[in-house]
């Protein structure tokens, strides 16, 4: 008799993201649907990795991540957001700013916990929460602003509530958290028990003079907070698949004991390469007007069509609105768009649970001007 696994995620099947990108080799459509850059990352860095194989720093670094990385690390953290971060006790490096979000659900759920979840929302929460034998307690977002009304927040908290998810530049809607949102949180969660994950991925993906207003800024949040982040994102090499946690250290600890018995440690020559490449602070604070001149770009192409733009101001993403073009399910138009115009992007509907539809796109704008000139040239033929 075979064995039958009992499912832990019944309800999920192939995402959104592998449908899209399959029909897009399939059709030779470009792919504006999943997050990467189409052009290089910087050879710099890249020889950095290949000089740290040559060296021979192949083998295992420390399971909680290369000590002079989580050293660049803290200094980073304190010239932007003066906050003292103790690489020792309070960073743990990742396989990437995913991983980190999953080992710090692991990390704090219980069977019945529930966590606050604002969607549109970044496909793996969900399944993180449910995984772990949690509730996830769905928050629509302000639609189209993508704001949060914090006084349905404030219903919807219970004696079972562990943990909120905020994530800020916000994927896929490119909203940003303001100051106001910053005190309607501390306010929310002063004397309770809740703990705050927080999704920064896209720190330094922020545009219009917005400020990005992390967690590691505020320590009566930073107490109760895991701080997720990518060098992915920062980088331009998604496929590296690094990134890093930063939490006080009680809850480190705990942090890292998921991690160990999971990944243990990370890529090695990379994180040599890292710590050194940290050093050139410049490629990190020039990131987001280097993004923003491709989003500004894409905005003023789409002009031509009869797409809207809905504001975003940080991350790799813009939403659309087709409304004036078709009254097709966002599924189903993201499909056609594919394989009739050959241009793959996002339903908007795939980062909701119940698959709200607003009519809305997921554009990537993180791309070579050609391809977004390609792109663009497609789209105006609808």
């Amino acid at each position: 008799m075979q064995p039958l696994i009992n499912s832990k995620l019944p309800n999920v099947g192939t995402t959104i993201f592998t449908v899209m990108s399959s029909l897009a080799v399939e059709h030779n459509a470009i792919n504006l649907g999943q997050g990467f850059p189409d052009y290089e990352m910087s050879s710099e860095l890249t020889a950095l990795v290949n000089q740290a194989m040559q060296k021979g720093y192949n083998q295992y670094v420390h399971m909680n991540g290369l000590p002079l990385l989580r050293e660049r690390l803290s200094e980073k953290v304190e010239q932007l957001y003066q906050t003292k971060i103790n690489p020792d006790t309070e960073i743990t490096i990742t396989p990437g700013g995913t991983y980190a979000i999953y080992t710090a659900l692991t990390t704090i759920i219980q069977p019945g916990d529930e966590v606050i979840v604002f969607e549109p929302a970044y496909d793996s929460y969900i399944p993180n929460i449910e995984i772990n034998g949690g509730v996830p307690v769905l928050i629509p977002l302000n639609y189209p602003s993508y704001s949060i009304d914090w006084d349905l927040v404030k219903q919807k908290i219970t004696g079972k509530t562990k943990a909120i998810i905020i994530n800020s530049p916000h994927n896929p809607t490119g909203s940003v958290l303001s100051k106001n949102d910053i005190e309607q949180l501390k306010a929310l969660v002063k004397h309770t028990g809740i703990f705050i994950i927080s999704d920064e991925v896209y720190e330094h993906l922020i545009f219009d003079d917005k400020q990005h207003e992390s967690i590691l800024k505020y320590p009566e949040l930073l107490e109760r907070s895991f701080v997720c982040f990518s060098f992915g994102k920062v980088y331009h090499c998604t496929g590296w698949k690094l990134g890093y946690c930063i939490a006080p250290a009680p809850l480190m600890k705990e942090f890292r004991k998921v991690h160990q018995f999971n990944c243990f440690t990370c890529n090695s020559p990379m994180q040599f390469a890292l710590a050194e490449f940290l050093q050139q602070k410049e490629n990190y604070l020039q990131l987001g007007n280097f993004l923003q001149k491709k989003r500004d770009y894409l905005i003023e192409l789409m002009k031509q069509t009869k797409f809207t733009p809905l504001p975003s101001f940080g991350s790799y993403f813009q939403l659309y609105s087709y409304t004036n073009i078709s009254n097709e399910s966002e599924k189903e138009f993201a499909i056609r768009l594919t394989k009739d115009f050959g241009v793959a992007t996002i339903p908007a509907s795939a980062f909701y649970k119940t698959e709200t539809d607003n009519k809305v796109l997921r554009f990537c704008f993180s791309k070579k001007e050609s391809t977004l000139e390609c792109a663009v040239n497609r789209l105006i033929k609808l």
